[in-house]
């Protein structure tokens, strides 16, 4: 189960950290959950199996181009 996004929601406090933390707790053995978006809670990070931050390093959008159908959206 892939939680988009849901990072950013908890930062700007349109869900909160008990809650995802609830529906995390209370799923089957068998499903796994992804967290995605920036600002994860410490919480979050601590009960990770695996955290991931992605960065840029090189972007044809720093260089003035718009995103591309079918590449960045």
């Amino acid at each position: 189960m892939i939680l988009d996004e849901i990072n950013n929601t908890v930062a700007r406090r349109l869900a909160s950290v008990s809650r995802i933390k609830s529906i995390i707790t209370h799923r089957k053995p068998h499903i796994e959950i992804i967290l995605t978006g920036r600002n994860a809670p410490q919480e979050f990070i601590a009960a990770a199996d695996y955290v991931t931050e992605l960065k840029r390093v090189k972007h044809p959008f720093t260089k003035g181009l718009r995103a591309r159908y079918g590449i960045d959206y």
